[in-house]
């Protein structure tokens, strides 16, 4: 109603009848103009259906000259459309605001108001109306007064005469009200209407997709998918081992145990797996079999139905049961007519509902489905069977439904839920499959069923050979955590070194998963009690996820490969110096664990900013046993210094905002130092080199650019320490040797920055969906001259805000873990979009390049909302006239932006603009052009150190 027959309607009252299926199509093509009085919906159907249904007769505009209840052969083919369908009543009206008040007039005129609590309450006799033979009837144009007068609707029947005058009287205020009304009808050709009724097949046919291709499986788990039947519906199941379901059957709510063979036509509910073994060896056909939850006279139990799909449940008429006449069935069982009802019960009221045949309490042993199988195909078994049945407490299909404990089904039927949803969590995080399992775990928690969803997480992540699937399954008990603590306790970001959780931390380090999983569970349970605690035991648990993604990330160590070369003297300076970067598109694709398992494309540049390569690092041998470390500017002054004289002075690595912990990361990484031997640092030192090292790192870029500082910084200082060391990395090794250092260094990140800064010009990374992690690079080739003309367009604005977005790693790895269907199909976009973009390179297109930057920046914000700052996002429109295309370097948050300008060499044009521009607060604009050296390494004098 909402989104598919109510758009576009005027202001009234829609009026829904809850008695029939409707299929609509997405938009039913309803025109509103000139509307005016009340409005009835129709759908298809054909004039052998309309027989017993109602249909209208309408003029070539519209409006409803006739409602026919059940009518004429004749009547009903009056009502045909060209296709040879019939407009049927559907039970859905709307009625305008000036025809909802005339109605609403009426409520308190007798003898209408008898039809309200008004008149009620006041003492009148009530008054049964019709919506479609009464209210709207009056309102069809061909309709004569004389005879609604004294008509009267379908449903009452031929009643008494005083009933007859009361009508009489209440039809005749409602034609006086409403006959001015007009009655339109809107027709949906397209859609299809389906009254609900006593019969099973109908019932079957809603259930089922009769033109499917394959079975339709909703919250279900089946083991052997090829054995279901094409239009099959299998709802709310677990079905383990061979369970054959054929065409147009159903089960509902049933957990089976194959081998189990269930034919055409048939509807089962309600079996759990030990009910199921009753019926191996069978081959139902036809059959509707039902377990139901009950109470006897305040005693649980459990009682079994089955009749036949082809069964008559009217009281009228012969009747049959399974599918055949009763006189057959009692020949075919040994079961008289006494049994079922009795005595004096007149033959015209035996019918199925009367018919005693459902045993509910047996005196020595519990009931099963056999209790009433056996009927289908009884057995010479000297009439066991027979007087099983006989001597059960039997009650009729009408008496069972008195005795029936639906609080019993639902929470049967929730627990199966979830038994299947157990086994789909270990489904989908085993076969690695991009479904998400959030509304899963929602539901768990919502229906306070979070401990076995909990549990069965563990037993995957101790039982996973891999560590990305160990580490999801992490991740999803870290979310079962936080919607425990139903959106309080604080933030799900932040924070994971409490010491309580350093002993399970310590399991995964060592690589013992299964040990560390059990830790991490008898440490959750401690945490469980308010709010607080949970998001703090939620963070832990997706630092515990961390170590595992770290573990998989240092496979990258198995493609650092390094040559021995010569040994440069003490005192000679190593200085390695790199460009920045710009990532044009694929950003987050890099970021592990997308990047091994959903495979990463990055397609970045190295640059100068403003004519400069402004990253850079020294090292050198000196002969003191000792490290010496400076960060900061070149020149010596400024920087901030540090000496480790021990190994003591080096366990701060893995922090990484303790002073110099990148550098203290390099020396490890680069196996200079090895921070676990027994050896103190002097005497490593003097062994291998006869001295110690100073290394001093530089950037002249803004913390939080965005242009790929810290890992380009990590590859340079690397590569000059190694060849400090005497030895050379190539570029490659080195890329993933950067991966490892930060690993190490506990930042985490992907492999985009030290790819576009240490690679010269315009390439595009890649990695696969594997692995080890393995990242290949492909120079992308442009055009002639385009390098010059992009430098011309390409111009950088530092936007004066610091990107605070620590937490948007966090936030985007959480979103990946959980599968979100819109990350996910972004995180697909952005490496699609990767290839899309050096092909607009390669074309040399600004324009087009200039499009793939601003579908780059909206493929960020939907993978880490909240990158954009407000600041940010008015500097972007007042920019947006003057260029192709515009976005904030790596995450966003703040940093960079680079942007494409339409004409070259705008950069004091658009400083013009900026200035102009009121609360952009401390930007500035800068040159930019491509880089195609990349890393630079080279030997220097030597000189005294300071």
């Amino acid at each position: 109603m909402s989104h598919r027959l109510g758009p576009g309607s005027p202001p009234g009252v829609w009026v829904c009848s809850t008695d029939m299926l409707l299929s609509v199509p997405t938009n039913p093509g309803i025109s509103w103009d000139g509307f005016q009085g009340a409005r009835v919906i129709a759908l298809p159907g054909s004039m052998t259906y309309a027989q017993n249904h109602g249909v209208y007769l309408t003029d070539s505009q519209g409006f409803v000259l006739d409602i026919y209840y059940q009518g004429t052969k004749a009547e009903i083919q009056q009502c045909a459309k060209p296709d040879g369908r019939v407009p049927l009543v559907s039970g859905i009206a709307f009625f305008s605001v000036e025809t909802a008040e005339h109605l609403l007039a009426t409520h308190v005129s007798p003898p209408l108001d008898a039809c309200t609590y008004m008149g009620l309450d006041s003492g009148a006799r009530p008054v049964q109306l019709s919506l479609f033979f009464d209210i709207l009837l009056c309102m069809a144009r061909n309709v004569r007064r004389e005879d609604f007068l004294v008509g009267r609707p379908p449903e009452m029947g031929q009643g008494d005469v005083d009933v007859a005058d009361y009508l009489h009287g209440a039809r005749a205020e409602l034609w006086r009200e409403l006959r001015d009304q007009p009655l339109t009808l809107a027709y949906v050709p397209d859609g299809s209407y389906s009254y609900m009724t006593n019969s099973a097949s109908e019932f079957l046919h809603s259930l089922t997709f009769p033109g499917a291709p394959g079975a339709q499986i909703v919250h279900s788990q089946v083991e052997e998918r090829q054995l279901l039947g094409t239009g099959s519906s299998v709802v709310s199941c677990l079905l383990e081992g061979p369970v054959q379901l054929g065409p147009g059957s159903v089960l509902q709510h049933c957990h089976l145990r194959g081998p189990i063979h269930i034919g055409t036509g048939c509807f089962v509910s309600g079996l759990d797996a030990a009910q199921s073994e009753a019926l191996h060896g069978l081959e139902l056909r036809d059959l509707i079999l039902q377990g139901h939850h009950m109470q006897l006279h305040g005693s649980p139990g459990r009682a079994f139905t089955l009749t036949g799909r082809l069964d008559s449940w009217e009281r009228q008429g012969t009747g049959t049961y399974l599918n055949m006449s009763w006189s057959e069935f009692f020949q075919k069982t040994g079961i008289r007519d006494w049994d079922l009802w009795d005595p004096d019960m007149p033959p015209t009221e035996r019918c199925l509902l009367s018919a005693r045949l459902f045993p509910v309490l047996h005196r020595s042993r519990a009931l099963g489905p056999q209790d009433m199988l056996w009927m289908l195909d009884p057995q010479d078994d000297g009439g066991k069977a027979l007087r099983a049945w006989r001597t059960s407490w039997r009650l009729s299909w009408e008496q069972l439904q008195q005795c029936l404990d639906r609080a019993a089904t639902l929470a049967s039927r929730r627990d199966l839920f979830f038994r299947q949803a157990q086994h789909k969590v270990r489904r989908v995080l085993e076969a690695r499959q991009d479904l998400s399992l959030r509304p899963l775990i929602r539901a768990a928690v919502h229906e306070g069923c979070p401990g076995p969803l909990m549990a069965t997480l563990d037993q995957v992540a101790a039982g996973a050979g891999d560590p990305g699937v160990a580490a999801r399954a992490l991740a999803c008990v870290a979310d079962v955590l936080g919607c425990m603590a139903e959106g309080r306790g604080g933030l799900r970001s932040g924070p994971a070194a409490n010491p309580e959780w350093v002993q399970p931390f310590s399991y995964l380090e060592c690589g013992d998963l299964a040990g560390g999983v059990e830790a991490l569970a008898q440490e959750r349970d401690k945490w469980l009690s308010r709010p607080a605690l949970l998001v703090r035991a939620a963070r832990h648990y997706e630092g515990a996820g961390q170590i595992l993604i770290r573990q998989a990330v240092m496979s990258a160590q198995h493609f650092v490969s390094m040559e021995p070369v010569e040994l440069p003297v003490p005192g000679q300076w190593v200085v390695a110096e790199c460009p920045a970067r710009v990532d044009f598109s694929g950003g987050w694709s890099d970021t592990p664990p997308l990047a091994y398992e959903l495979g990463g494309a990055v397609l970045g540049l190295a640059v100068r900013v403003d004519g400069r390569r402004p990253i850079g690092a020294r090292a050198r041998r000196i002969p003191e046993p000792e490290l010496r470390l400076a960060v900061g500017p070149q020149q010596d002054k400024m920087a901030m210094k540090i000496v480790c004289w021990s190994l003591d002075d080096l366990q701060d690595y893995c922090q990484p905002h303790a002073p110099g912990a990148l550098l203290k990361a390099a020396f490890i990484c680069a196996g200079i130092v090895s921070i676990h031997s027994k050896l103190p640092l002097s005497e490593q030192l003097l062994c291998t080199f006869g001295g110690g090292f100073e290394l001093h790192t530089w950037s002249e870029l803004p913390h939080g650019s965005g242009l790929g500082t810290s890992s380009i910084l990590a590859g340079a200082a690397l590569a000059a320490l190694q060849r400090a060391a005497g030895r050379a990395v190539g570029t490659e090794a080195l890329i993933h040797a950067v991966l490892h250092l930060e690993q190490v260094l506990t930042t985490g990140g992907g492999w985009q920055d030290q790819v576009g800064g240490l690679m010269p010009g315009i390439k595009v990374g890649r990695s696969r969906a594997q692995l080890p992690l393995k990242v290949e690079v492909e120079e992308i080739t442009v055009p002639a001259s385009f390098v010059q003309k992009l430098n011309d367009h390409l111009l950088l604005v530092y936007t004066g805000k610091t990107r605070l977005a620590r937490n948007l790693l966090q936030d985007v790895l959480r979103s990946w873990y959980a599968r979100l269907p819109d990350v996910v199909q972004n995180a697909h976009n952005l490496v699609q979009h990767t290839e899309a973009c050096a092909e607009a390179f390669r074309q040399g297109s600004l324009p087009l390049l200039g499009q793939c930057l601003t579908s780059y920046w909206e493929q960020k914000k939907l993978m880490a909302p909240g990158c954009e700052p407000l600041a940010v996002r008015h500097m972007m429109d007042v920019l947006a006239p003057h260029v192709h295309g515009q976005s904030l370097a790596g995450a966003g948050g703040g940093g960079f932006l680079y942007l494409l300008t339409k004409e070259p060499r705008q950069k004091e044009a658009l400083e013009a603009v900026l200035a102009k521009t009121e609360g952009l607060g401390n930007y500035s604009v800068h040159l930019v052009e491509v880089d195609t050296q990349g890393l630079s390494l080279k030997l220097l004098g030597t000189e005294t150190s300071t």
